[in-house]
């Protein structure tokens, strides 16, 4: 079985016809990107240098200055203002709301407490049952006034309204009416007219303004600002990429002119002081300390042990002689009688073989 190509074939191209990029770009494109690079990178690469030296040395600086001064300021203000404020909080304020509060309760609202239940609960009990009992004769006294205003009302201004509507109001209304329509169709007709008027001077005003301003506009917009606009674009574009392109240049650049400072460096500065201290110094110091240091240190320490020696036996020869001075004061101590702790002596502690109860004693 044939494999079926599904995929349509691409169409023929006439002969000597060029071949067309997708990304084709433009000869404007092409002449001001190279001129454009090559200032930027002029420009750029000093400033790349700067900017990296700046943030080496900030970093320098961040680490070896900044955080050991902020940490120490930082102990500086909890030990000066954060624990002084936690001690007062928990020593004094505490304390002293407790004792306010504890103040205000046994002065405020106990006695509080004690008025509304027993002096104010039952006065406003006994003010509520007269209100009630008030209330309900007022209301008896306002129904019976409410119904004789009531029947004054319907027969003194209801009933004759009532009529004046019917037979007065009520044909003069009509009569208006008529006339407010008549009225109205005036108005429409003459409103349709001068929105004839109206819509006439509007078409002229609409075409003098297409002719003299549109127009115009489009035709400057179309074959003037489009075209700058474009070309604007492409410069812009172009320098923006020339940015990035030298930006990243002058990284690459800096940063071999970085490693070089820092080799040279380490090669003229580093390298001779390591070798200064570990072949020089090193042994130096270490002849020095088993030479001087430690015969010395082995010294200090012997004279500290005798030390500590020579004031123990001045404490124990202090001591002997306060204790043969109060004996020769107050004489010698009285021994201490032994104390019976009835308990059963050697002999006669219980054993395996004999017993110490009265029925089973030998």
């Amino acid at each position: 079985m044939f494999m079926v190509d599904l995929e349509k074939a691409p169409a023929a191209r006439p002969q000597g016809e060029p071949v067309r990029r997708s990304d084709a770009e433009g000869c404007l494109a092409v002449a001001v990107r190279i001129p454009v690079r090559i200032v930027v990178l002029v420009l750029v690469v000093p400033v790349r240098m700067v900017w990296d030296a700046l943030v080496v040395g900030g970093r320098f600086l961040r680490d070896t200055v900044l955080r050991p001064v902020g940490r120490a300021l930082a102990w500086l203000g909890r030990a000066v203002i954060v624990w002084p404020l936690v001690a007062l909080w928990r020593h004094v304020v505490v304390p002293l709301t407790r004792g306010v509060a504890w103040l205000g309760n046994v002065l405020l609202v106990v006695p509080a407490v004690w008025l509304y239940r027993w002096v104010l609960t039952p006065a406003g009990h006994a003010l509520a049952r007269f209100l009630t009992w008030a209330g309900a004769v007022l209301a008896a006294a306002g129904r019976g006034l409410y119904a004789g205003l009531a029947w004054l009302g319907r027969y003194l201004v209801v009933v004759p309204g009532a009529w004046l509507y019917r037979w007065v109001l009520t044909p003069v209304g009509h009569g208006l009416a008529r006339c407010g329509r008549a009225l109205a169709w005036c108005g429409r007709q003459v409103a349709r007219g001068v929105g004839l008027v109206v819509t006439g001077v509007g078409f002229v005003l609409y075409w003098l303004v297409r002719v003299l301003l549109v127009l115009p506009a489009l035709a400057v917009w179309r074959w003037v600002l489009a075209p700058v606009g474009r070309a604007l674009a492409v410069v812009g574009r172009e320098v923006r990429d020339a940015l990035g392109h030298a930006w990243r240049i002058a990284g690459h650049v800096s940063r071999a002119v970085g490693r070089f400072l820092g080799t040279l460096l380490r090669w003229t500065v580093v390298e001779p002081v390591r070798w200064v201290y570990r072949s020089v110094l090193t042994p130096v110091g270490h002849a020095v300390r088993d030479a001087v240091l430690r015969p010395l240190a082995e010294a200090g320490r012997g004279a500290a042990r005798a030390a500590r020696q020579a004031l123990a036996s001045a404490r124990r020869s202090a001591r002997q002689a306060r204790a043969d001075v109060r004996r020769m004061l107050f004489g010698e101590p009285a021994e201490r009688e032994p104390v019976d702790r009835r308990e059963p002596s050697g002999a006669e502690a219980r054993t395996l073989g004999s017993s110490t109860t009265a029925l089973t004693k030998d």
